[in-house]
C-alpha cells in the first residue's frame, strides 16, 4: 500500500509541529501525485515556504503482526526553499520509547535515527545522503524500533521503484 494524499495531514503533522510549521500546515493544500513507481509514489505540494516534493512507501511486512499501531510510512523529502534535499524520515504508527533510537538497515548497512513522538530522522544531512545513496543501490530496507510500551517492531520495505520515484521529485523540486 502506498501513502495516499488523504492521510497527508496525519503523516506530516508531526513533522510540521517539530519544524514549527503548524500554522503553515493548516494552509497547505492536498498533495498532487506525480506518479507511482513500483512500491513507491511521488507527490508535491506548495507551502508559503515554497514547493515540497516527497516519495513515500509502506512496509511490505510488519512484525509482530498483532501490534496495535497506525499505518507506517517511509519518506524522502525535498524542500528546496529551505535547502533540504533527500531528508529521510519514518512515521512508525506508534509513539517511540522516550529518547530511543531506531535502526534503519539497507541490505546489510545499519544507520541510527533519532526519534520524536512517532517519527524518526537522520541527525545530519550527510547521513541522509548516505542512506539515500545506499537505498538507490539496495534491495531491502528494514526499520527496527521500540514503542513506549517496550514492544519491539520490525518493518520491511521494498526499494523497487525508489530510483524512478526519486528522479521524479528531483525533476519536480529543483
Amino acid at each position: 500500500m502506498i501513502f495516499k494524499p488523504v492521510a497527508w495531514a496525519v503523516v506530516f503533522a508531526p513533522l510540521a509541529i517539530l519544524a514549527g510549521l503548524s500554522p503553515v500546515l493548516a494552509q497547505t493544500p492536498e498533495p498532487t501525485e506525480l506518479g507511482k513507481f513500483g512500491d513507491w509514489a511521488a507527490y508535491t505540494y506548495k507551502t508559503q515556504g515554497g514547493k515540497v516534493c516527497y516519495i513515500s512507501s509502506q512496509p511490505k511486512v510488519q512484525t509482530p503482526k498483532n501490534a496495535k499501531r497506525d499505518p507506517a510510512f517511509l519518506l524522502i523529502t525535498h524542500r528546496p526553499g529551505q535547502s533540504v534535499h533527500n531528508e529521510v524520515s519514518t512515521i512508525i504508527g506508534y509513539p517511540f520509547k522516550k529518547d530511543a533510537t531506531v535502526q534503519l538497515t539497507v541490505d546489510t548497512q545499519d544507520y541510527e535515527l533519532f526519534t520524536n513522538g512517532d517519527g524518526a530522522w537522520a541527525d545530519t544531512t550527510a547521513k541522509d545522503k548516505e542512506i539515500v545513496d545506499a537505498m538507490r543501490k539496495g534491495q531491502t530496507l528494514t526499520i527496527k524500533g521500540a514503542s513506549w510500551r517496550g514492544t519491539e517492531t520490525l518493518d520491511s520495505y521494498s526499494l523497487k521503484g525508489l530510483v524512478q520515484a526519486l528522479a521524479k521529485i528531483d525533476a519536480a523540486c529543483k
